[in-house]
């Protein structure tokens, strides 16, 4: 039962990190919250060219994307979560949210998807935006 968070070929990525392990005992509360049991988590992060690659790769799609998550297991939940810290920074100036913010919805976007939720239509979306503010507020309120 671990999260764990990697740094590959990025060195912004440490500067969106604040805390690993306010994120980790976050993301375990999601996932308890969500009814689901934690397995192991992988979270990777890197560059644009690094995730650019693996989506070539593993997911024939030839675009940037601020996300991959690679399902091993949902119950418990194991996955490896690829996320592109160049598209975080760019998504958060183009919302004018905080890197670090943004680092985090993207976090917990991956894990809603390991605990069943979908993003594919524009209600799904929707549904998927409120409870990832509704656990951004989590983690906000516990660090106040």
């Amino acid at each position: 039962m671990a999260i764990e968070i990697s740094f590959v070929d990025s060195i912004s990525c440490k500067e969106l990190i604040v805390s690993q392990q306010a994120i980790k005992t976050w993301l375990r509360k999601v996932i308890q919250t969500e009814g689901k049991a934690l397995g192991n988590i992988d979270f990777i992060l890197c560059n644009d060219q690094y995730l650019l690659k693996i989506n070539q790769d593993f997911l024939n799609h030839d675009t940037f994307t601020d996300i991959i998550t690679f399902p091993y297991s949902y119950t418990p939940i194991e996955a490896e979560i690829y996320i592109s810290c160049e598209r975080v920074e760019e998504n958060a100036r183009n919302h004018t949210q905080q890197p670090e913010k943004e680092m985090l919805r993207v976090m917990v976007h991956g894990v809603l998807h390991m605990c069943g939720y979908d993003d594919h239509s524009a209600e799904d979306k929707i549904a998927m935006r409120q409870l990832e503010d509704r656990y951004l507020k989590l983690i906000f309120d516990s660090n106040s």
